[in-house]
């Protein structure tokens, strides 16, 4: 797949990825019954610094593993990823260690993600410890008051604290080396609604003060909506549309966007009943065995026979939008 033009041209994207994917080998050798799950295929995307990237789609369409591959928590099978210029994509652990200051990960889970022995003060302590950085108490406690957190918590244990506070922790974990970008994994999908509210307004705030950038990741539209810049629909282990946020929510160029968008409940009960929904037909289909041609097409209204023959490459339908669709919405 040809990178879009914006990647190639500009070399002021703090992460690139050209090709990145990722496969998954299960099975035996020994009965010849390898299949390989194509969790991400052929992903060319950036993110440029300061900014929100919100990354959707359904469960299982390869989010999560995309957010860590630029961790560098899963190996690629293909592909580059840049950092700030500088390829990361074959570095060894102790090559990377320098390098992980500058990126760090909010986990989806607040609870199973922190260390249940440590205390607050052990658990924001850690990241100085392991890059041989000083720190005293008072830079622990200035680190709880900047995400929130009663700095007299400074000695308890994560079990003592409700979800959002746990999840605030592990914000401060987070961000305690001022990293330039942050892979947000579902970060409050595992909070009540007016939790969520608070913990987003946070990110926001931490964005403002210290100018990370955010890979948010999320299959609730709703919420990338109120923090994301640009948005970047996955489906199936593909990106199918990357597009300004105000602009996508307006005016969808992909089908698969355009039934995410029609999902989103109103709260006006008048207007929700009057709304046409996008329907798709069957369900998400297995990345073991993705469809022929477009990955989309068994699913999609407006597929024709050409949909079902050619895959289609992401391609710049200029001001920033790029689509990965043979008949895109106009």
């Amino acid at each position: 797949m040809k990178a879009p033009s914006s990647v190639k041209e500009n070399a002021e994207h703090l992460v690139e990825m050209e090709g990145l994917s990722k496969h998954f080998v299960s099975g035996s050798r020994l009965f010849k019954s390898l299949r390989a799950t194509k969790a991400v295929n052929n992903v060319t995307l950036d993110i440029k610094p300061g900014e929100v990237l919100g990354l959707v789609g359904e469960s299982g369409c390869g989010k999560s593993t995309l957010g860590r591959l630029i961790m560098k928590l899963h190996e690629p099978t293909s592909g580059t990823i840049r950092f700030e210029g500088r390829e990361i994509t074959n570095l060894k652990e102790h090559q990377l260690r320098p390098l992980r200051r500058d990126f760090q990960m909010i986990f989806q889970d607040p609870y199973a993600s922190l260390n249940p022995r440590m205390t607050v003060r052990d658990i924001l302590a850690k990241p100085y410890k392991v890059h041989g950085l000083p720190y005293n108490e008072q830079t622990i406690l200035e680190l709880m008051e900047l995400v929130g957190l009663n700095p007299s918590y400074i000695n308890r244990y994560p079990h003592e604290f409700s979800g959002g506070q746990r999840q605030r922790i592990g914000i401060g974990r987070a961000v305690t080396l001022r990293p330039k970008l942050v892979v947000c994994d579902e970060p409050v999908s595992a909070l009540d609604v007016s939790v969520q509210a608070q913990i987003l307004n946070l990110l926001t705030e931490l964005r403002e003060k210290l100018g990370m950038a955010y890979i948010f990741i999320s299959h609730d539209l709703s919420v990338v909506k109120h923090i994301s810049d640009r948005i970047a629909v996955m489906y199936l282990g593909n990106i199918v549309e990357i597009k300004e946020r105000d602009s996508f929510f307006k005016q969808p160029r992909h089908p698969y966007s355009q039934a995410l968008l029609s999902s989103i409940p109103v709260a006006n009960p008048f207007i929700q009943r009057q709304r046409e929904r996008v329907i798709l037909k069957g369900e998400l289909p297995s990345p073991m065995n993705p469809p022929s041609g477009c990955p989309f097409h068994p699913r999609c209204p407006v597929a024709q026979d050409k949909c079902r023959d050619e895959f289609p490459e992401l391609s710049d339908l200029g001001k920033g939008q790029f689509a990965a669709c043979h008949y895109p919405i106009d």
